[in-house]
């Protein structure tokens, strides 16, 4: 039985299917972490942000079992393979075997960084998200994308490795900052501009609502948010066609963050700029109407998120998206969209409408 109410969204993978669980103090909360987290031996990893806000709550709910825990340094530029080695080591250190579980308390650097380790660990343990930002809990958590950065690109070395659940408290949204919780934001609103208009209308109604971060507001956003999530990586689950769809403005997004150095920009925060400029891509080849493209830019604007990337160059713009994953054959693969809740994954539009959004934005 479960302490506090909250709301359950399920993954449909076959025997790979798994809960997220969404509410209140769910952290805290000892009968259901006992029911989700079955693994006797933990090993939990967090970092120093995260660390003297929640650590102490979990390790108390998690009591009758072997705890052993790993604190982290703070920050994108810590998502490399030697913070995954640190990790193993800690597994490795602790005598963890294949029955034992590791737990990722933070954000969505964390999560990746523990979702590799264990999908590497002993060729593969049990997982357990515990998402304590927005973005982490309406996107990076959910899908069993995992993985490292590379000097060269993003995520450039990493694993499909499903979580045995996720556990997103909205209570610890309380403590992000302002910044951190705006970033979160982009990734809540990408989830309207590619498949639901409806979505989409919502927040707009309820932009005050959601900068206040009134619980149910809040609740709903990420509810409704990893239930797209969910149908997609339902369909697609390593990312063949459909799942493409999720990174609207990632490309451009991933090319920003990568030339000014990780960290500076916020994930979140490069894929609103990202989300702007396909926007403008797509009312460029005329899919989308120009009065399209301004309402994603408004709505950017209105929940405090940045609709223009850094100076980069158009030349190092266009060769660092020929970095990203999403190229194929050669060519530079887009999510862009045909209208606002439809979004789609392309790599045969007119070059044209690249290079002048690229020298629009990027300079």
């Amino acid at each position: 039985m479960s302490a506090f109410r909250h709301e359950r969204v399920d993954i449909a993978l076959g025997e790979r299917s798994y809960p997220i669980l969404i509410g209140r103090r769910l952290l805290e909360d000892a009968p259901l972490l006992s029911t989700y987290i079955t693994a006797r031996s933990l090993l939990i990893v967090t970092n120093e942000t995260i660390a003297p806000l929640y650590l102490a709550k979990l390790q108390n709910a998690l009591q009758g079992r072997r705890v052993a825990t790993l604190i982290l340094p703070d920050g994108e530029q810590h998502k490399t393979l030697e913070t995954y080695s640190r990790i193993l080591d800690a597994l490795i250190a602790e005598r963890m075997n294949r029955d034992a579980a590791a737990v990722a308390l933070g954000g969505g650097v964390i999560g990746d960084l523990v979702g590799f380790a264990a999908a590497s660990y002993q060729r593969g343990i049990d997982y357990v998200q515990v998402p304590t930002t927005l973005l982490a809990q309406v996107d990076s958590s959910v899908g069993g994308k995992t993985g490292v950065n590379h000097p060269r690109g993003k995520n450039m070395i990493g694993a499909f490795h499903q979580p045995r659940c996720v556990l997103a408290d909205t209570s610890t949204l309380q403590t992000l900052s302002p910044r951190e919780y705006r970033a979160g934001m982009a990734e809540v609103v990408k989830y309207g501009f590619i498949r639901d208009a409806t979505f989409l209308q919502w927040i707009e109604t309820n932009v005050e609502r959601l900068i206040a971060r009134e619980d149910a507001a809040v609740i709903h956003a990420v509810r409704r948010s990893c239930e797209i999530k969910a149908e997609v990586v339902g369909q697609d689950e390593r990312e063949h066609g459909l799942r493409a769809i999720l990174n609207l403005g990632h490309t451009f997004g991933h090319a920003i963050e990568t030339a000014s150095g990780y960290g500076n920009w916020l994930h979140g925060e490069a894929v609103a700029a990202g989300m702007a400029m396909a926007a403008d891509m797509s009312a460029r080849l005329g899919w989308l109407q120009p009065d399209e493209r301004d309402r994603v830019v408004a709505l950017l604007k209105q929940l405090g998120l940045p609709v223009e990337p850094p100076r980069i160059g158009a030349q190092r713009g266009r060769e660092l998206m020929g970095m990203d994953k999403k190229v194929l054959g050669g060519r530079i693969r887009l999510v862009l969209l045909q209208g606002l809740g439809r979004a789609t994954v392309v790599d045969n539009y007119a070059e044209q409408a690249l290079d002048a959004t690229l020298q629009a934005h990027f300079g």
